[in-house]
């Protein structure tokens, strides 16, 4: 058992008070439990005086009391327990072999077995003095419609971190509220709306989020044209991808009120479409998730290069409308590519426009899978081409990105 307290350092001679953490483990023993670690946080290191303390007070082995002080980033929370040997304190709790539990785990750059442990904290290391020491910033738009609770977004925050990590660099997110961008907020809330715009295209690059509902959906099919006409790196997620495909169907296609029937029952143009094989009407178990097969059929697509060239990807799923297969051939005749298709080819999971410098969209959820030494592709590709380096980086890769090699160039 892992208990965590405070040890909090009062007044002007930074004296520890060991009281709060001592309290807590008295009411943990009444209540018949008894920690085998004492995790302390304190704005400061706890010192040996202070370890001693607890441990005679908590009953708990001095070595058992570990220093959970402030550090500067989250990425070096692994390292200060490292450093108190907390993973082989675990490890020898629960009789496990620490070498055994190591190569269980896959981090960073390949390394020798035997010396793994070792050098997967120096791996870490990396991630933690990159984001003490960005070498620049790289400006991405989000735009969504949960501006009220960007927790909402948490893992696709998330992702992009993990993105510019790689590239060292520090992500600044603008939050743009997509229902902001439409023509109506510019009646009714002028300078929202010239504050929206003002921040999409200031940005580097634009992120469209999933998402459910028709609120803020014309400000995303706006946010697509832009993109496209603007040659700005763009990349939309699951609705990210339907919006686009709604924008190119109106401006390319001339299909004058082309829409998704989740937005518009009566569209003429149901260019994307409620999955066949779901219920209209019941909405509950009706959703395809999930990870699923995606495959790249195009091995000179974007999409096969940032996916390092595989022409089959695993990523997982979340939706319940897709694009209508039927409107595909007219797509790809104006030059929207669907370049990833299910295994039965039935299916678009992502599409993207040749003659831009980054425009991709996919129907799956990648920043699910996206890890701090592991970026997702997408993710990578959008903040390598929002700050010009992508070409760069696929030449220095061999032609196709390998996800993860800013890190192995460190190590």
């Amino acid at each position: 058992m892992i208990h965590l307290g405070m040890v909090p350092v009062i007044g002007a001679t930074g004296e520890p008070k060991t009281k709060p953490c001592q309290h807590s483990v008295k009411l943990l023993r009444e209540a018949g439990l008894k920690p085998d670690l004492l995790m302390c946080c304190s704005e400061v290191p706890v010192d040996e005086a202070t370890r001693r303390k607890l441990s005679l007070f908590c009953q708990v082995a001095p070595e058992h009391v570990i220093s959970m002080h402030d550090v500067s980033n989250l990425y070096q929370v692994p390292l200060l327990l490292a450093e108190q040997n907390v993973g082989s304190i675990i490890c020898n709790h629960l009789g496990l072999s620490t070498s055994r539990v190591a190569r269980s785990l896959s981090f960073g750059c390949q390394k020798d077995a035997e010396t793994m442990p070792t050098q997967r904290l120096a791996d870490w290391k990396v991630l933690s003095d990159r984001t003490d020491s960005y070498t620049g910033n790289v400006t991405i738009a989000l735009v969504g419609k949960y501006m009220g609770n960007p927790d909402a977004y948490a893992s696709v925050v998330k992702a992009l971190q993990h993105a510019a990590l790689e590239v060292n660099l520090h992500l600044k997110l603008e939050w743009v509220d997509s229902s902001m961008l439409e023509p109506n907020a510019q009646q009714q809330e002028p300078k929202k709306y010239e504050a929206a715009w003002s921040a999409l295209k200031s940005a580097q690059g634009v992120l469209v989020p999933g998402g459910f509902g028709t609120r803020g959906i014309e400000g995303k099919v706006a946010t697509a044209g832009y993109c496209r006409a603007a040659k700005k790196p763009y990349l939309g997620i699951c609705v990210g991808l339907q919006t686009a495909v709604i924008e190119f169907a109106r401006s390319e296609l001339g299909w004058e009120g082309a829409n998704s029937t989740e937005f518009d029952e009566a569209t003429p143009h149901p260019v994307v479409e409620f999955l066949p094989e779901a219920s209209s009407t019941v909405m509950g178990g009706t959703m395809r998730l999930g990870s699923r097969a995606t495959i790249i059929r195009d091995p000179q697509s974007l999409a096969c290069k940032l996916y390092g060239g595989k022409p089959v990807i695993y990523e997982r799923h979340r939706h319940r409308y897709e694009v209508t297969a039927s409107c595909v051939p007219a797509f790809e005749a104006k030059g929207l590519h669907f370049t990833g298709q299910d295994d039965r080819a039935q299916r678009m999971e992502l599409c993207e426009l040749r003659d831009h410098p980054f425009f991709v969209a996919c129907q799956f959820h990648p920043e699910f899978q996206s890890r701090p030494a592991k970026p997702g592709p997408l993710f990578l590709g959008l903040v390598l081409a929002a700050t010009g380096q992508l070409e760069k980086r696929l030449e220095a890769d061999g032609g196709v990105l390998k996800v993860g090699s800013g890190f192995q160039k460190a190590c």
